[in-house]
């Protein structure tokens, strides 16, 4: 055996141990990104780009990288800490992302698609086609436009803002999660805000019509004329809306921790 293959089995377990630590904090991150991490998206397909990442990463970032600790409660603990801080950047990610998804769902309510009494399991509110619509369009302008590149590229930077070994600052990942999530809801209410407005005066003319008229069913009557006002409404500032919701988004990954 020649030098330079026994160096190369002395370094494996160094080797093998920064991998762990890459695949911990990029495949939690995968698993929750908008559009690479979608539910319709094959486990297997995520795991592959995490491992893809993985090979990419490694010979770039293994110096930098702790070495392997003696104990293997300090070895749980680090790579522990890893899943977190991937969990943290992959969450912070998908609930930017979600602003589209809640601007569904304020219009679905606005235009009569939803009652705000309507539970939902999975998003906990007043969950329609009109918002499940929203949702898959998000995932695909996330993935058409390029715009995955640049969380994608905050995760590999975010080796220099938190280096592995060091964990994740509980103070300061929960005032980036607390902006992120207000960030969130004031861009689904802009995108929101004309079906809104549409809706508030609509209403305030139908209660206006309802004390005139008090003997007929205005809200009844005027239901179908609601509905199809808003999808024919919505129809026409669609275009508008995703083109401000992708340049948003634009702005709000480039300002994850790493960008």
């Amino acid at each position: 055996m020649g030098e330079a293959d026994a160096a190369l089995l002395a370094a494996l377990p160094a080797m093998a141990f920064h991998a762990v630590l890459l695949l911990s904090r990029l495949g939690a991150a995968v698993m929750l990104l908008p559009g690479l991490g979608e539910a319709e998206v094959p486990a297997t397909i995520r795991l592959a780009l995490a491992g893809a990442m993985v090979l990419a990463l490694l010979p770039a970032l293994s110096p930098s990288l702790p070495p392997q600790p003696a104990q293997v409660s300090d070895l749980l603990l680090v790579v522990v800490a890893e899943v977190l801080c991937g969990l943290w950047i992959g969450l912070l990610a998908r609930v930017l992302a979600l602003a589209l998804a809640q601007a569904g769902q304020v219009a679905s309510l606005m235009i009569g698609l939803s009652s705000p009494l309507q539970g939902d399991m999975v998003l906990g509110a007043a969950a329609t086609a009109l918002s499940r619509l929203f949702s898959l369009a998000a995932a695909t302008l996330v993935l058409a436009t390029g715009l995955y590149e640049l969380p994608l590229r905050a995760l590999a930077g975010s080796y220099a803002v938190l280096p592995p070994g060091s964990g994740l600052p509980a103070g300061f990942a929960a005032e980036e999660m607390t902006r992120v999530a207000a960030a969130s809801l004031a861009i689904a209410l802009r995108l929101a805000a004309p079906l809104v407005l549409a809706g508030l005066m609509l209403n305030a003319a139908l209660g206006l019509a309802a004390r005139l008229a008090p003997q007929s069913q205005i809200f009844l009557l005027a239901a179908p004329v609601q509905i199809v006002g808003g999808l024919l409404l919505l129809t026409m500032l669609l275009p508008r809306l995703l083109a401000a919701w992708g340049t948003t988004m634009s702005q709000g990954f480039a300002s994850l921790p790493g960008s």
